[in-house]
């Protein structure tokens, strides 16, 4: 996520061997005698766990801290935006996968797997597209040739898609968009049945915000990727965004929301985790944000099928959220100078504390 929003077959894939690092983790605050910390992703494969961090691709670049910990804190990627419709064309009919294919190749140097983000999404499509004069038919040509260009483009690279994001208002209406309006609700089945025929091998996920506990919103996403599955439309997987506000209060019950999807036969992930907070910072704020993070992380341990664990960044130096959410931020595992805040330790604390029987499988 990276624009403003309302508020309110898989073991194999899941746990290989990772690579190793190139890099030690910051220490830890426990005291005893100093040896080097395990980083989150080789703490995460205990729990038979991926744990990944989106990407912002100019920081990868140019900073060789935000590089460093980007490649040995974590084993899988997500872009920020450099997959979004956008930017992968941003002129009909002329492709520009080169900044997505650097993080492919930086993933692949460092022993993560990719989650591609996103497909079909309402938000940050090219110019071209949302004041063009199509018609239905010739939008569902475009949507279908945008869905099996960019996954066969990426096919056997990426492990997890983004199929479909945010389709569902927060009362569990679907979500007036381009699509909806032009095509139907049926054009949800129809971008997994596309997505699925380009890379026959790729986990399909529908992913949205606000759904970490139960509500309209998640009995909606509930309701359609259980019908879907019923239909033989290949949805493999949901996605949790995770964007939290302290201010709000924390969320209760995410674990057992989490379960009832994993009862559809459905992988479940963390994909966008978050932990945001009014400025400046303070230790209890600080306790708050460590505590919102266990709780997300705690629900996808219990969860049997909860595959992956994503930060949508881990330093507060690059956040997406002071400038869609002014007066607030602080939001990630790191702050601006890459020192490690409490919900970074308390992660590493839940990771190393404790391992899921049987894994996700």
């Amino acid at each position: 996520m990276t624009l403003p929003r309302s508020l309110a077959a898989v073991a194999s894939a899941c746990c290989l061997t990772l690579l190793p690092l190139v890099a030690a983790s910051p220490a830890s605050a426990s005291g005893g005698t100093a040896v080097p910390d395990r980083p989150l992703r080789q703490l995460a494969a205990d729990d038979h766990l991926r744990v990944g961090t989106a990407v912002d691709m100019s920081a990868l670049a140019d900073d060789a801290a935000y590089r460093r910990l980007a490649g040995s804190e974590f084993s899988t990627v997500t872009p920020e935006n450099v997959m979004k419709w956008e930017a992968i064309e941003p002129r009909q009919g002329e492709y520009d996968y080169a900044p997505a294919d650097r993080l492919v190749d930086f993933a692949r140097k460092h022993g993560q797997k990719v989650r591609g983000h996103v497909l079909v999404w309402h938000n940050q499509l090219p110019s071209w597209l949302t004041s063009g004069d199509f018609s239905a038919d010739q939008l569902r040509e475009i949507l279908h040739r945008h869905i099996t260009d960019t996954v066969r483009h990426f096919k056997g690279r990426v492990w997890q898609w983004d199929v479909v994001n945010e389709a569902f208002n927060e009362d569990g209406t679907l979500r007036d968009s381009i699509w909806l309006r032009e095509l139907g609700p049926g054009y949800i089945a129809d971008a997994f049945r596309w997505a699925h025929e380009a890379d026959p091998h790729a986990l399909l996920f529908y992913n949205d915000y606000n759904t970490e506990w139960t509500g309209p919103k998640s009995d909606a996403v509930h309701d359609l990727v259980g019908r879907l599955r019923a239909e033989g439309v290949p949805v493999d997987g949901v996605g949790f965004q995770g964007h939290l506000g302290i201010q709000y209060g924390l969320p209760t019950g995410m674990a057992a929301n989490f379960a009832r999807f994993d009862k559809l036969g459905l992988a479940t992930a963390v994909t966008e985790a978050d932990v945001r907070m009014p400025l400046p910072a303070d230790a209890d704020k600080l306790a708050t944000q460590a505590e919102g993070y266990r709780l997300l992380l705690d629900a996808c341990l219990r969860t049997r099928h909860c595959i992956s664990f994503t930060v949508w960044g881990f330093t507060d130096k690059y956040s997406w959220v002071p400038g869609t959410f002014p007066g607030e931020g602080a939001a990630n595992l790191y702050d601006e100078g890459y020192r490690p805040k409490p919900a970074y330790r308390t992660l590493r604390s839940e990771l190393a504390g404790r391992a899921r029987a049987g894994g996700a499988e």
